[in-house]
């Protein structure tokens, strides 16, 4: 009996291949609104990986996998909720004296405040702009009504909403993740090694090293930063110095996103009449974000991800454009995967080139 023509090996790699690739996009497109979690959930696994790894010790054996896992996730969670619950029941305190002050603004106006003729530049400018807007009750009316109209509560609120189901399924991923942390890895072995060659298992710890070198330069320098200018807010006068002090070191993270915060603070002194303190404000905390910026960052990231600066900064400025706050992590440790791709392929060219011109 003859037997059917069996299809050539090409084709049916080919065809492999194809079937592959439309499943992963189908499986990418199925999971896009999840897919920002599952990456936050990685980032946070390697970065508590150390901490991770000591408790295993401490407690090994399945059920202490998962209780491991359970109280860090729990941590996690603790540390994220504990903040925000504390600035909304800030915010919450402060929303009825803020209320009533826009009411008596729209309905009285707003005087020309004392420090506005205090000012060092602009002090002409910005009075005239001041009798025009706000001075009088149709124009305070009218610059509070588009300051409503642009904080639409509806748009707030499912934004608010989103951002709560993406953090629980961050959780949760993050409690599977270090649950089955040693099978995940073994798999991510094997790919790597089936991908890249002897490579592949390279090309992974420096992925962990640019991960978590990011994380030190980013949320430990920020941290670093927001305790600073705490001490500064306090002594200036600041109001609530403790709570921008935190929302200073969030802001620190995000490529100058701290001058917005100094800039708040300064505008709170202005209207205290403080012109000199908000002054010695904005000063002080470039010169700490100068120092923290331009050396003690770049050596962090720079010194474990083994990138020169200007590639960290493309990694963490483009990776912020692209993805967002996630981008601030994701951004320098593919930079860092792909010079260091770069790099073994140079050397692997000039062995090559040695070999070929040895004589035979």
């Amino acid at each position: 009996m003859e037997q059917p023509d069996a299809a050539p090996p090409r084709a049916t790699l080919i065809a492999r291949l194809a079937l592959a690739a439309l499943l992963a996009l189908l499986g990418l497109w199925i999971a896009h609104n999840f897919l920002a979690a599952l990456a936050w959930a990685v980032v946070i696994a390697v970065a508590i990986d150390p901490l991770h790894e000591r408790l295993r010790r401490r407690w090994p054996g399945p059920r202490g996998r998962t209780w491991t896992a359970a109280a860090i996730t729990l941590l996690v969670a603790l540390v994220v909720i504990v903040p925000v619950a504390a600035g909304i029941t800030q915010a919450a305190r402060e929303a009825q004296e803020v209320s009533t002050w826009i009411s008596q603004a729209q309905a009285n106006g707003l005087p020309v405040p004392d420090w506005v003729g205090q000012l060092p530049v602009g002090r002409e400018m910005a009075t005239n702009w001041w009798q025009m807007n706000l001075a009088t009750p149709e124009g305070a009316a009218n610059q509070f009504h588009h300051l409503r109209a642009a904080a639409d509560t509806r748009l707030i609120g499912s934004n608010v909403i989103r951002r709560v189901v993406v953090f629980a399924f961050t959780l949760l991923t993050l409690f599977f993740l270090l649950r089955d942390r040693d099978s995940i890895i073994a798999q991510l072995r094997r790919a790597g090694d089936r991908l890249f060659g002897p490579a592949g298992e390279r090309i992974g710890l420096q992925t962990l090293r640019s991960i978590r070198g990011t994380i030190d330069g980013l949320v430990l320098v920020g941290i670093g930063e927001g305790a600073v200018m705490a001490i500064v807010y306090l002594f200036l006068g600041v109001p609530h110095p403790l709570l921008l002090g935190a929302v200073t070191a969030v802001a620190a993270m995000i490529p100058f996103g701290a001058a917005l915060v100094f800039a708040i603070a300064a505008a709170l002194l202005v209207g205290l009449g403080s012109v000199g303190d908000a002054i010695a404000v904005i000063v002080i905390g470039l010169v700490v974000v100068g120092i923290a910026d331009h050396f003690i960052r770049p050596a962090l990231i720079g010194g474990s991800t083994r990138l020169p600066f200007l590639w960290v900064l493309i990694g963490i400025l483009g990776g912020v454009e692209t993805l967002g706050l996630l981008g601030l992590f994701i951004g320098p440790a593919t930079m860092a995967v792909l010079v260091m791709l770069w790099r073994e392929y140079l050397e692997h060219q000039g062995q090559g080139a040695a070999v070929d011109g040895t004589p035979g």
